[in-house]
């Protein structure tokens, strides 16, 4: 029973008030409940349109980031393609010296030659051979001596082809070649397969005074290569008398070759193209 007139008059005090406060006014001349009402909703507005300010910037700033991350893809594409015109060119390059080089040497040599290209390499492991593009068919015959700008390279081996042939690096384990030291004249035989890519010069005349940086030819004995045709370098003397061990720095790049010429003179032993052909079936 006492709770209700406290309401009743919990209500009419609320009412008292609220009837009070549209009759009184604000210092802005505002009656005070409009006043309160609109401060109010005022500080709402305020507030919800700070938050969409904020979701605002935050929308806008992830699509920026998205243009950014788009301009840096297209940036990383655009720089992708360079780097390869790069490359394409300083293959073009490369390529070109090897062709000029080789027309130097043919210009420089007496003796008729062949421009052919480095087409590929033997995949057994170990050996030391490469695929050129010239065969039978252009006049290529096994042992033919292979050369580049450097010097020399290697020989033709096996029969060739009607138009590819596989040439033996002079580097190789079972390859050599007769040699002179240009400075003495003093001959030896110049074997490959030393280790670190050297030469190993042998059969040279323990008296023979050998120095560091002297030119290493071709002797011409061999039967093989012409005479004259760089070999190397020597490239350090280890040891004294018959236990020095003299090794040779190769004058051909052989981790890069493109372009080689085929000296088209068939060797002393054999005098016509068809016993070359024989001896290209016979084995190597």
């Amino acid at each position: 029973m006492f709770r209700r007139p406290l309401t009743l008059f919990v209500v009419i005090c609320v009412g008292h008030i609220l009837l009070i406060s549209t009759q009184v006014q604000s210092k802005t001349g505002l009656p005070v409940l409009e006043s309160v009402a609109f401060g109010t909703l005022a500080r709402v507005q305020g507030g919800v349109a700070g938050v969409a300010d904020g979701l605002r910037s935050i929308w806008s700033q992830y699509f920026a980031l998205r243009g950014v991350e788009r301009d840096n893809a297209a940036l990383r594409q655009r720089v992708l393609e360079l780097e390869g015109q790069v490359q394409a060119e300083r293959a073009r390059a490369s390529t070109a010296r090897s062709l000029e080089e080789a027309l130097r040497l043919q210009q420089e040599t007496t003796q008729k030659t062949l421009a052919a290209r480095v087409i590929g390499g033997d995949p057994a492991p170990g050996a030391l051979t490469v695929l050129i593009d010239r065969g039978e068919q252009e006049g290529v015959f096994p042992d033919m001596a292979v050369i580049a700008g450097g010097g020399v390279v290697g020989r033709v081996i096996g029969r060739p082809a009607a138009h590819w042939s596989r040439v033996q690096l002079l580097i190789g384990r079972d390859a050599g070649a007769g040699a002179v030291l240009e400075k003495s004249g003093q001959g030896g035989f110049l074997a490959g397969g030393f280790g670190d890519r050297l030469y190993r010069l042998e059969l040279l005349s323990s008296l023979t005074s050998v120095e560091a940086g002297e030119k290493v030819v071709t002797s011409g004995q061999d039967g093989l290569y012409p005479r004259g045709y760089t070999l190397g370098t020597v490239e350090a003397v280890d040891g004294e008398g018959k236990d020095r061990v003299i090794k040779v720095r190769p004058s051909v790049d052989f981790s890069h070759i493109e372009i080689v010429l085929v000296v088209l003179a068939l060797p002393p032993d054999i005098t016509s193209p068809a016993k070359a052909t024989a001896k290209g079936k016979g084995g190597e």
